[in-house]
């Protein structure tokens, strides 16, 4: 007879710190008549994936507005963990360690960055599916690279001249030739015992989520708000 054990939901946790260099407070900026953080959260929460959606800041602003869209806030992140220096790891180890002094029980987390709002609730089913299905430690949100560092990219050398960034095995003439190779973003789904013992987000088997230009669409910059609003008007 089959025994079927059930697992404990994922965790979802947002960092959100209020200091942002390309944007001023970037992540609770308007876009589309919402704050940026909003899509990440409502999308996380419309899934019904996960047992909790967390945001993690030091900002006491970024946390109310979290409140109000529907995430959890159990536990706010010290300033020393909210510098340009910071490392993700850091902020996920302190989240991790925070939510299991509460009682949490899981293990599996997903990273949501609030950056890429328009990864939706079937982006984050379809990677957790293949995650729970394969042998791997993590799976991330990935974007088909274009330029491509195997053909039509260039470097400086230590001299100052421009060379190729990676060179292939075999001539490359054609784009369409080049190795994939992945712009990760978005969404990084953990294995939490893996990742506690590495303390590295990138180490062990991991597999690309590919996700469309649209989902995977990054906001870093000024203009990058400007394409997000265009793709929002599109999509009215």
């Amino acid at each position: 007879m089959r025994i079927l054990i059930s697992m404990p939901k994922p965790v979802c946790i947002i960092p959100a710190r209020g200091g942002s260099k390309g944007v001023e407070r970037k992540n609770i900026k308007n876009l589309g008549g919402k704050p940026l953080i909003a899509y990440a959260i409502e999308s996380a929460r419309k899934s019904q994936l996960f047992q909790d959606v967390i945001v993690s800041t030091e900002d006491n602003e970024i946390a109310e507005i979290s409140k109000e869209c529907g995430a959890n806030v159990p536990f706010m992140r010290p300033k020393e963990l909210a510098t340009d220096l910071t490392t993700t790891e850091e902020v996920l180890i302190h989240a991790i360690n925070e939510l299991k002094k509460l009682n949490f029980e899981f293990d599996t987390i997903m990273l949501r960055d609030c950056t890429v709002p328009f990864i939706d609730n079937n982006d984050m089913g379809k990677a957790l599916e293949k995650f729970s299905q394969s042998k791997c430690d993590a799976v991330f949100g990935a974007i088909p690279a274009h330029p491509n560092p195997y053909f039509g990219m260039m470097e400086l050398d230590e001299e100052g001249y421009l060379g190729k960034s990676k060179i292939s095995k075999n001539k490359i003439t054609r784009r369409q030739d080049a190795p994939v190779v992945y712009d990760v973003d978005g969404m990084f789904i953990l294995n939490v015992e893996f990742f506690l013992k590495t303390k590295i987000i990138s180490s062990g088997k991991i597999i690309p989520y590919v996700l469309t230009k649209e989902h995977g669409h990054m906001i870093d910059f000024e203009f990058d708000f400007k394409v997000a609003k265009l793709l929002i008007e599109k999509n009215q």
